[in-house]
């Protein structure tokens, strides 16, 4: 029998976040594979989730960072510190994997900056087993095949959507047949490289669910309950200039029928998880099929019985007030909507097919209803100026919403990174949006520091429990909150507006000035916010 094994690897970066979470592609192939090929033995193994966390040396190419991310601070609107590795360590998975006695490790590559976390897992699997038959899939094997089938211990790679061409390896490897013919397949021959093209997108209703088999349910929460991940749809309709999802998935936006989503989410409902994510590009596209899908959650499971999600977002264009109603009657609790820019020319220019005026009516209609918002902008667009960027946060400050920013990176062969030319390893690898990577002569990086920071100072100001009118200038004379978490942000909020410098404060008290903090750019997003709205239901005026 042929085993395979395959492989969610670690991550290295500041922070982690729940979008990765569940190797849901792993799953994929894991489901199409036995469907095919039933005599091969194929298990999962995730060394990302739930794995804990090791503090790093920072990189020396995020070295410039030290100077923002200057101390551990402990205040509400801190930023980052520790670099970390979330996940096994090197010599644990490769003692993992070999003790398996694979023929073939298949190895998850899904976001660039990680890539040499992969590349490293490579290194040290041919180094105690050089005969040992790699391959390489994922979205960012999709962006830049030539990097990652070029690396020496690199057998093959795989592009765009994985389960057929996995399918057709594994078979011509067991058999000893021909695999140079294999759509998406990217081998070596005589010292080249060769990838293959792809012919058509995959069917969607070819293969069975995800198999979640070798994955422990218990390890995969969300705010305590066991989550997991669903996808109805691959690819997307739109062509935002910053994203990269059709080199992976095609240009074909295609949707899985009602009713096999529904037997999926039958199954996982058995299978003990509490929570749902789903994880499409596109959620809601599809009205009807969405408006199915909710009302048939409602029937056979009652109102608000599952919790649901979409923290990859959901496009608020589709959206409308019965289908919001339905979204909360099923179990959404939360909207993930990315906002990016409230500038009209920003959008057009990154092909957003998005309206102000839309996004004002859902997210009205939302905290109507009672589903709490998170809306996003992308701090340090290219074709954005410091005073666009002011603007729209000042507009996201002003409204009853959560602000998550992240500053822009550039994500390998999407449709923006044609207008940078050819990008390094290191380019790649700084492609994060805690590396602050890229700037212009218009907007540089302490003024991108400073709109994050702000960011989390208006989400601060956001979670005081104030149910009345209050002046921001009487709030910060204050002598007591709730917490000395709430208090410590109050007396830094007060240091700043008096002294005009924002000062990091350590767990044991130490304070330092961060002079990369640039309080003209501060003020300027607050002068165009009259008042923040509470999660009490009150008020801060910003001004007398």
């Amino acid at each position: 029998m042929q085993k395979i094994i395959l492989v969610q690897p670690p991550v290295e970066d500041f922070y982690d976040t729940e979008v990765r979470l569940q190797p849901i592609g792993l799953a994929y192939l894991k489901a199409a594979l036995n469907s095919e090929l039933p005599d091969v033995h194929c298990k999962i193994l995730d060394f990302h989730t739930g794995m804990g966390r090791k503090t790093l040396k920072i990189p020396k190419e995020l070295s410039y960072l030290k100077e923002y991310y200057a101390i551990k601070d402990e205040s509400p609107f801190c930023s980052f510190f520790n670099y970390f590795r979330f996940g096994e360590s090197l010599d644990t998975m490769v003692k993992k994997i070999l003790e398996q006695t694979p023929d073939l490790v298949g190895i998850s590559s899904l976001f660039s900056p990680y890539y040499r976390e992969v590349l490293a897992l490579v290194d040290a699997l041919k180094a105690m087993h050089p005969e040992l038959k790699i391959v390489l899939g994922g979205s960012h094997v999709s962006a830049c095949p030539e990097l990652m089938l070029g690396h020496d211990g690199v057998d093959f790679i795989i592009t765009g959507e994985g389960e057929i061409p996995f399918i057709e390896l594994v078979s011509s490897l067991k058999n000893n047949s021909d695999y140079r013919t294999i759509p998406q397949l990217g081998f070596k021959e005589n010292g080249q490289l060769h990838i293959n093209p792809a012919k058509e997108n995959l069917d969607l209703e070819r293969f069975p669910i995800p198999d979640f088999s070798d994955l422990l349910s218990e390890t995969y929460r969300y705010e305590g309950q066991k989550i997991c991940f669903l996808v109805t749809s691959r690819s997307c309709p739109h062509r935002c200039s910053f994203c990269s999802v059709h080199t992976t998935f095609g240009t074909s936006y295609r949707r899985r029928s009602v009713q096999s989503v529904l037997q999926e989410i039958e199954i996982r409902i058995r299978e003990g998880y509490q929570a749902i994510d789903f994880e499409d590009d596109n959620l809601s596209f599809y009205q009807t099929e969405f408006r199915e899908i909710l009302n048939a959650i409602i029937s056979r499971y009652g109102e608000r019985k599952i919790q649901l999600m979409a923290m990859n977002g959901i496009s608020y264009i589709s959206l409308n007030q019965e289908l919001l109603e339905l979204m909360y009657r099923a179990g959404f609790t939360n909207l993930n909507l990315a906002l990016v820019s409230s500038d009209k020319a920003v959008r057009e220019t990154t092909k957003r097919p998005h309206t102000l005026e839309k996004f004002e009516t859902v997210l009205d209609t939302s905290v109507r209803i009672g589903l709490k918002v998170i809306a996003y902008q992308i701090l340090g667009l290219p074709s954005e100026s410091l005073s666009s960027m002011i603007q729209t946060l000042a507009y996201l400050g002003s409204k009853p919403v959560n602000i998550g920013v992240s500053t822009f990176y550039l994500t390998p062969n999407s449709p923006i990174a044609k207008n940078f030319g050819p990008r390094s390893e290191k380019d790649i690898f700084l492609a994060r949006s805690s590396a602050i990577a890229i700037t212009s002569e218009a907007v540089n990086r302490d003024s991108l520091y400073t709109l994050f920071v702000t960011a989390r100072i208006l989400n601060f100001l956001k979670s005081l429990p104030i149910t009345g009118s209050m002046n921001l200038s009487t709030l910060l004379q204050c002598t007591e909150a709730e917490n000395p978490r709430q208090q410590l942000g109050l007396n830094l909020l007060s240091i700043l507006h008096k002294e005009h410098k924002l000062l990091l404060s350590s767990k044991n008290g130490q304070q330092i000035e961060q002079r990369h903090f640039t309080y003209l750019v501060y003020e300027q997003v607050l002068n165009q916010i009259v008042s923040v709205p509470t999660q009490g239901g009150g008020s801060i005026f910003l001004h007398h």
